[in-house]
């Protein structure tokens, strides 16, 4: 079950990049500065090359410590998953998602939505952006909700009411295993895991390609150490959802292996096309643009109601004033470190 939403959150995403390239070239002209290389002193594609290969090894590096970071909190005393510090941490690293859809993907998406490369109608007549990240966390919802209701019908144990036959109305379904609870709650973070990673993983790639395909070295020195702490705080939010997710040791390795490889591989594949593909082109913007955007919306419902509300609504937090507090200083500091990090990448 767990499978259905993911699967379906991929397929959403192919045919979403296969329209997009489709309709590009058709909705876009673009001038001729657009499609050709800048004039830039710093772009030198000869001293490039080395600096993106130090890239990919310096963020594969980060990707693995901050994603792997929670998944060995288990062996350490004071971070254990039911305790007070585990929960701050989770709220930091929460609102470093909330961060990264607020202030580098979504804003990314309607720079290059906006961009003076793109046709002025219909590019510049509709805020595409912020409509597709709406779009985007509503399917999030529906995704969200569905997951868990059809596991919630699945494990029901089904019960007669007393003094009641078997008519179409009395069909009630309780749930009346002890373990009920427990199990629906242990889907609820599958499944924020899931999708969660399946946000993150897309928006990896779109910056790895970004920078893999560019040529400015001014641009990338400064984008090796922010991408780093970017990668580095992104994959302590995921690594925790993975961790209360309870997955098998492959499973849980087998997440923080793809999220850790996604932005590195983006690099290598912006460099193997960085003959051909112009981050200022058309069909890159419009593409880029609209994956951001779906991306943005996914990331900042992930943070707000799977992750944000349901800690601070959960009786852990609604039973302690003072840990609320705590935890809503962590979701600041984690949302003010993405938005500083946001300055260079």
């Amino acid at each position: 079950m767990a499978s259905t939403p993911t699967f379906l959150m991929k397929t959403i995403f192919l045919v979403f990049i296969f329209v997009s390239f489709t309709i590009s070239p058709a909705t876009s002209t673009a001038p001729e500065d657009c499609a050709s290389e800048s004039a830039n002193p710093c772009v030198d594609k000869a001293k490039a090359l080395p600096l993106k290969i130090i890239a990919i090894a310096a963020i594969l590096v980060a990707s693995m410590i901050g994603v792997g970071a929670p998944l060995f909190s288990r062996n350490v005393p004071f971070l254990q998953p039911d305790g007070n510090i585990f929960t701050i941490v989770k709220c930091f690293a929460s609102g470093i998602i909330l961060g990264t859809g607020f202030m580098h993907v979504l804003p990314d998406s309607f720079e290059m939505l906006s961009s003076q490369c793109l046709k002025e109608n219909p590019w510049h007549k509709f805020p595409f952006s912020g409509f597709l990240a709406m779009l985007s966390g509503l399917i999030t919802l529906v995704i969200d909700s569905m997951a868990t209701s059809i596991y919630t019908r699945k494990n029901a144990v089904g019960i007669i009411p007393h003094g009641h036959g078997h008519g179409p109305g009395n069909d009630v379904t309780l749930p009346t295993k002890d373990g009920d609870s427990a199990d629906a709650q242990l889907l609820r973070y599958r499944v924020i895991a899931m999708v969660l990673e399946l946000g993150i993983i897309v928006h990896s790639v779109v910056i790895g390609l970004s920078l893999g395909a560019t040529s400015d070295t001014c641009t990338i020195k400064g984008l090796i150490a922010a991408l780093c702490f970017h990668q580095m705080f992104e994959g302590m939010g995921l690594g925790g959802c993975i961790l209360q997710a309870e997955y098998t040791n492959l499973n849980k390795f087998l997440m923080a292996f793809f999220f850790a490889i996604t932005t590195p591989f983006g690099i290598a594949l912006g460099i193997a096309l960085s003959t051909i593909y112009r981050d200022n082109s058309p069909s890159a913007l419009i593409t880029v643009g609209l994956l951001n955007a779906c991306s943005a919306g996914l990331l900042i419902y992930m943070a707000l109601v799977d992750l944000l509300a349901a800690e601070f609504m959960g009786p852990k937090l609604q039973g302690s004033i003072k840990m609320q507090i705590k935890c809503f200083i962590a979701a600041l500091l984690g949302c003010g470190g993405m938005s500083i990090i946001a300055k260079w990448a």
